[in-house]
């Protein structure tokens, strides 16, 4: 994946977004802050923070922070996501981040950006391919389908 296959720029409203919920990220062991921002297709938009937790298996991404809040608020799908970072080049989702994206969102656009304004970007499955769904058949089974 090329680092802007679709030529995507932040959405302004979702980078400021994310760049308010990257001042409030809780990241006192790593010091790698990182804030996302996402917008339902009906124009809500969500923000989320990293918080780690000194069991580090405990913390919590940016990216699933703001699906947690879309979720709880009774979204179950968004089109947007911005993900601001300071590092270089952007940080990306990472692997179970990239699963909760494409459990609500397969075809989502990901704007991730840092302070320099680079740009990785694609479609949530660009960044999962062959991403693991779970489907009901028609005996009530459930069974993984990517």
């Amino acid at each position: 994946m090329s680092d802007n296959p679709l030529n995507l720029s932040p959405d302004p409203q979702l980078l400021e977004g994310a760049k308010a919920a990257f001042k409030q990220a809780y990241a006192p062991y790593s010091k790698f802050r990182v804030g996302a921002a996402l917008r339902t297709p009906d124009g809500r938009v969500y923000f989320g923070a990293n918080v780690e937790n000194a069991s580090y298996g405990l913390g919590r991404c940016a990216e699933q922070s703001a699906v947690q809040a879309m979720a709880t608020a009774g979204g179950r799908s968004f089109t947007d996501i911005v993900v601001y970072s300071e590092a270089t080049p952007p940080a990306s989702p990472c692997g179970a981040c990239r699963q909760v994206l494409f459990e609500f969102a397969p075809d989502a656009r990901v704007v991730c950006v840092n302070q320099h304004g680079d740009v990785v970007s694609g479609l949530v499955r660009d960044f999962l391919p062959h991403g693991f769904r779970l489907e009901q058949r028609d005996d009530g089974h459930e069974v993984g389908t990517e």
